[in-house]
């Protein structure tokens, strides 16, 4: 197998490469290309060795950037009306780790951010992406919970339902610790959408296996999943195994999976008619003059209104129907609203 430039060898294992230059790239000044909505940098680099993954020998070990650059940047966004504010890194809750004298907790971090929210007299909501099992502390619920501009949202990768795959993933969490974490959030956040990441078809994986991944999906009932159908990526370690699942099985499963993902989300959809909710109207139907957007747990709302004017705004809106994957309603206290 080649190795990636970005790599030096030291017998025949690679040495993660160190960052060097991550903290000038953080202090270029950013461009949006939304005026609402905004991603934040706070980690970059893994120290977790997935073997479907090439990101540490890519990117580097995980480097966190400085929490007051990151506290003045939500700060200026929500100054400047930003909606939405996503904070991202491959382990986000591995925030400070590898500062551990030197830098806050990625609870505290939070913790900060949601009482810069609770002086501010705007509506915004904060989001992260994506989280690491093995790194996260319940705690973060609890922060979540008390400020009202953290947004009832998790994204909590999971992979696979099945020990061995987990293993084999080298995840270092089970689905024992992922039951807890979920225990914890339902008992925390009941309002809270739990959205994840799953790989079918991984090196090995037999319709056992699939199937231990199948009842995970119906136990922890997913509101959203990115189902990935795998394939080798060069530096990672599974790149030098068998990739032993044919592709027609690999669609099959991804195939399976999507269904099972339905019929949970539209049964938890339905339980949203008739309720009230708000939206970020975000932009317009690519077929139809309505607008579209997202609720505080980011399922996907079709609005029943063509007011241009709402594009960037956090709404009211009243669910009338909704679907296996998004939602759809009215908005409140606007008369030219158009009824379904």
């Amino acid at each position: 197998m080649a190795t990636p430039a970005s790599l030096k060898l030291q017998g025949n294992s690679p040495i993660l490469p160190n960052n060097e230059n991550i903290f000038s790239l953080w202090n270029i000044r950013p461009k949006y290309s939304s005026g609402f909505e905004a991603y934040v940098p706070i980690q970059n680099g893994c120290d977790k060795m997935c073997t479907f993954c090439a990101v540490p020998y890519t990117r580097g070990r995980e480097v966190s950037r400085p929490s007051a650059e990151i506290l003045d940047e939500v700060e200026q966004l929500v100054k400047q009306g930003y909606k939405a504010i996503t904070l991202l890194g491959q382990n986000v809750n591995s925030y400070g780790l590898d500062k551990p004298n030197d830098e806050i907790s990625f609870a505290e971090l939070l913790e900060k951010i949601g009482w810069l929210g609770d002086s501010s007299h705007e509506e915004f909501w904060v989001y992260f992406t994506s989280p690491h099992p093995s790194d996260m502390d319940p705690k973060v619920f609890e922060v979540i919970a008390q400020h009202r501009c953290l947004a009832k949202q998790i994204h909590l990768p999971l992979q696979s339902g099945d020990e061995k795959l987990l293993i084999r993933m080298n995840r270092r969490h089970d689905v024992e610790t992922y039951r807890e974490l979920v225990t914890k959030l339902r008992a925390t956040l009941p309002q809270a959408t739990l959205f994840t990441d799953i790989i079918v078809g991984f090196c090995g994986e037999t319709e056992e296996q699939f199937q231990n991944t199948v009842e995970a999906f119906k136990e922890f009932r997913f509101n959203m999943a990115y189902i990935a159908q795998y394939s080798p990526r060069p530096g990672a370690a599974s790149h030098r195994w068998d990739d032993d699942v044919p592709i027609n099985i690999k669609k099959e499963r991804h195939l399976r999976l999507t269904e099972v993902l339905k019929r949970i989300s539209l049964k938890h959809n339905l339980k949203q008619v008739g309720t009230t909710v708000k939206v970020l109207v975000t932009g317009t139907e690519q077929r139809t003059p309505y607008l579209t957007g997202y609720t505080e747990g980011r399922l996907v709302t079709r609005i029943l209104a063509t007011e241009g004017s709402l594009i960037g705004k956090i709404i009211t809106v009243k669910i009338i129907t909704a679907n296996e994957l998004s939602l759809a309603g009215e908005p409140l206290l606007v008369t030219t609203a158009i009824t379904a």
